[in-house]
């Protein structure tokens, strides 16, 4: 059973929201805390919050969907073997978002705070890209494709 910390009604009801998911390839990331990582996907990578309460966010960012599930909702699901109690996350995965200038992010991620990996190159497999590293070490790499 999730255990939510949310007293009201969620913008739609899940099932609905899971029908809405219908295609392509969804992301959700496990967190410690919603509020830190869905200010950080809208201040650094420039995401929409389309809802957020303390257990879920829906963001949509380079016209795809994608989720942020705080740990303890996921006390009791399939899940909760591989979350870990603390340090970095996300290890050996790269979130690459196409379509999002990787300078105005990398600017954005020095003026939050947030770590650059590797500050925005032109690379020879054709896209001009950064590595961000979010609160919970989490790999962003927005990219453009070169001309």
């Amino acid at each position: 059973m999730m255990v939510k910390k949310r007293t009201g009604e969620p913008w739609m009801p899940a099932p609905q929201f899971g029908r809405s998911l219908s295609r392509g390839v969804g992301i959700n990331l496990l967190v410690p805390g919603v509020a830190e990582m869905a200010g950080f996907c809208r201040e650094v990578l420039g995401a929409t919050i389309v809802y957020a309460d303390e257990d879920f966010a829906a963001l949509e960012l380079a016209g795809s969907t994608f989720m942020l599930h705080a740990d303890h909702t996921y006390r009791d699901h399939e899940m909760a073997g591989v979350i870990p109690a603390g340090g970095v996350r996300g290890s050996g995965v790269e979130i690459r978002v196409y379509g999002v200038d990787p300078d105005a992010v990398e600017a954005r991620a020095r003026q939050f705070g947030a770590m650059v990996l590797s500050g925005s190159v032109d690379k020879q497999h054709g896209l001009r890209e950064c590595h961000i590293v979010g609160p919970n070490g989490y790999v962003f790499v927005p990219g453009i494709a070169l001309r």
